[in-house]
């Protein structure tokens, strides 16, 4: 197995970022495999949605509607509200797992692997690319 960590810029508000190109750079010179990416925080996840039509923000106002950033979590330090980052990973996971043929992701057309980072009481987030080759 194949593995290497990168930091991604979430900034200080929520955020869907785009990792699809990252993951892809790690793949290059590769074959048919797995990608395993995985997100090793507690207020994170990752995501396989389209991006750039809006899905991305209807993502983020879906987990609002779902998971309200108010006062009713017992998890209390950080933002307020900030309890409900720590729920993030039991609706969206933290990792997600590819199919990888000839070195590139074998994703539909409209699909993108996406970092979901709703706290943002940390500023960048570690993702780890691990490629099991086939």
């Amino acid at each position: 197995m194949q593995s290497e960590v990168i930091t991604i810029r979430t900034g200080s508000r929520p955020v869907v970022r785009d990792i699809t190109h990252e993951a892809e750079r790690f793949l290059a010179g590769k074959g048919d495999g797995l990608l395993h990416v995985f997100v090793p925080h507690a207020t994170a996840g990752v995501a396989i949605i389209e991006t750039g039509a809006g899905s991305d923000d209807d993502l983020l106002t879906a987990l609002d509607d779902l998971l309200p950033a108010d006062d009713r979590w017992r998890h209390r330090h950080g933002s307020p509200g900030h309890g409900r980052d720590h729920v993030l990973p039991a609706f969206v996971a933290p990792y997600a797992t590819l199919p990888v043929l000839g070195g590139r992701l074998a994703l539909g057309t409209w699909q993108s692997i996406c970092l979901v980072d709703p706290n943002g009481d940390n500023s960048t987030r570690q993702v780890r690319f691990s490629f099991l080759p086939g």
